[in-house]
């Protein structure tokens, strides 16, 4: 008779439990940005909404934003970091190729010996962190999570670029992930369309830089594009994420997007048809495009000035490198 395996389940449903944030230690005006790129003020304020965008100190890595990042979620929680048992990070800002900014982020926080891995889906990360967390959860490989995205973009900049540098900040977004009584993460519309990674993404690689036929890899997009996918074909996943969870865009409290640009959060809730009672995150005019780290950050800092907003319902989306997207409406803490 060949034995049985064991299949654990977990518990039926999830919920966010809290948020934690990290910011740069510095303001970056436009002013400091626009003499290399040959620009104004009020050129990047039109095209961006951005007024500032935070850089991390020279010393500060992607690690330490995630780590206090996480800290902080954890001490809100009210869950103790040793019962943490899985750590997802996501980012494209690991200062080495290994080992995991996530390993290092556990036992920052206490969370030893966690299961921990790091994610790459650029923008969208924290997006498929969350997915990930509440499928581990539900299934029983986990009993609580946290997510971060957290990202040093400065490190990846050529300040001499018109394309993206001037968007791009420092820092990093976390949350606990649980076990609930009730429903509190709707399900996850996700995808990619590699066919269009040219649009948005690092300009050269790493053994190109080595051998001596390239500069530092920085990153670099086809402006143009990117908004007009992110606008026309994003706004359909975030309509599928809202039909998916079984609501309407009545019933939300809350829109958070990727941060990517100002124009497009806008427009984005311009096509949603989103009613004036919903809060917008706009959390890019003083911390610019965080990528993994931005709709962490967003809701972190809509909380804090919102905090009527806790129990209500937010729809996040992330979009980014390798025009990879992911969407899902969340009960906020």
């Amino acid at each position: 008779m060949t034995p049985q395996l064991i299949q654990p389940t977990g518990a039926a449903h999830t919920r966010i439990y809290s948020y934690g944030a990290a910011r740069g230690q510095n303001a970056v005006p436009n002013e400091d940005l626009i003499e290399p790129i040959d620009s104004s003020d009020e050129w990047i304020r039109q095209r961006t909404g951005i007024i500032t965008r935070v850089r991390a100190d020279a010393d500060t890595s992607a690690i330490d934003l995630a780590a206090d990042a996480a800290a902080e979620a954890i001490e809100r929680s009210g869950i103790p970091a040793d019962k943490i048992d899985a750590v997802i990070v996501a980012t494209i800002s690991n200062p080495k190729q290994t080992p995991s900014v996530s390993a290092i982020v556990a036992d920052r926080v206490g969370a030893n010996p966690a299961a921990a891995y790091d994610l790459n889906a650029a923008c969208a990360g924290f997006a498929y962190g969350v997915a990930q967390a509440d499928a581990l959860i539900r299934a029983g490989a986990a009993h609580y999570a946290v997510v971060i995205g957290t990202e040093k973009l400065s490190d990846v900049v050529d300040p001499t670029d018109r394309s993206i540098s001037f968007l791009l900040g420092d820092g990093a977004g976390a949350v606990v992930v649980g076990p609930s009584e009730t429903p509190g993460i709707g399900p996850t519309v996700w995808g990619s369309d590699g066919s269009k990674a040219d649009a948005v993404g690092m300009n050269h690689t790493l053994t190109e830089f080595r051998d001596g036929l390239a500069p530092w890899p920085t990153l670099r997009q086809e402006g143009p594009t990117v908004f007009r996918w992110a606008v026309w074909e994003m706004v359909k996943v975030a309509r599928q994420a809202i039909e998916a969870a079984g609501i309407t865009p009545d019933d939300l409290a809350a829109f958070v997007p990727h941060q990517a640009n100002m124009r497009i959060i806008d427009e984005f809730a311009k096509q949603l048809k989103l009613p004036e009672s919903v809060v917008i995150g706009r959390d890019i005019e003083t911390t610019g495009n965080t990528s993994a780290a931005s709709i962490p950050l967003a809701t972190h800092r809509l909380l804090e000035e919102h905090p009527e907003l806790s129990g209500g319902l937010a729809l996040q989306i992330g979009f980014g490198a390798g025009l990879v997207f992911g969407a899902q409406v969340v009960v906020l803490p």
